[in-house]
């Protein structure tokens, strides 16, 4: 059975749960606590295992990966239905840059190493931490909300079913409402969100329903 070691509030976790759920596959859930007070990505025993120290990480019997996007990208390849890609060669190239629009561009910028550099190291205080975020999501969320702007609005980000793009935008805008972003600029965005959450594979792999989750 696959293996992913996890943290409940981790977006690039949530976006791995979502694909494979998406794609029915039985794995076991193995929490790995990055929170402060937790820090367990930073024991000897994780390390050993991945050590870059962050998490999601998959294990498929002897073979190991980390970094979000490269897990949807194996688990395409080695179970490829049902896809989460489209065949189009430019639809599929616009599904990725949307995704690492998010992936490198914005989620970095909210990430809770960082955001625990800015407060131990530079002293910045939490309102402050919290506007950092907020104005980077708000800036990546602008530009995809522009990109499909003049587009025909489908169920999902690129069409009728869900791809990658809607694996990775869900946890985003779970991240911009925690952040307490206004989303009422971005109503395509979040009404595609919504829909996947009426969806068993996405309910899932919500944060809250994780055995590590923690009350708010």
């Amino acid at each position: 059975m696959l293996k992913l070691y996890s943290y409940w509030r981790s977006s690039a976790s949530y976006r791995v749960r979502i694909a494979l759920h998406l794609k029915g596959l039985e794995f076991q859930t193995l929490p790995v606590h990055i929170a402060r007070g937790g820090d367990e990505q930073h024991g000897e025993t994780y390390r050993a295992l991945n050590p870059q120290k962050r998490v999601p990480l998959l294990i498929d019997g002897d073979f190991k990966l980390n970094q979000s996007q490269a897990i949807l990208d194996y688990l395409e390849s080695r179970f490829p239905q049902p896809p989460l890609l489209p065949t189009d060669a430019r639809l599929q190239a616009r599904v990725r840059a949307f995704c690492m629009t998010i992936v490198a561009d914005v989620q970095p910028l909210q990430n809770s190493g960082l955001l625990s550099y800015l407060e131990d190291v530079l002293q910045i205080e939490a309102p402050e931490r919290q506007a950092w975020a907020r104005y980077w999501i708000t800036r990546g969320l602008t530009a995809l909300d522009a990109e499909l702007h003049d587009e025909a609005e489908t169920p999902f980000v690129f069409g009728d079913s869900p791809t990658w793009a809607d694996c990775i935008l869900v946890p985003q805008v779970y991240a911009a409402r925690r952040f307490g972003c206004d989303l009422a600029d971005f109503a395509r965005l979040v009404r595609v969100a919504d829909r996947c959450m009426a969806l068993p594979a996405f309910m899932r792999a919500h944060p809250d329903a994780q055995p590590d989750a923690q009350p708010a």
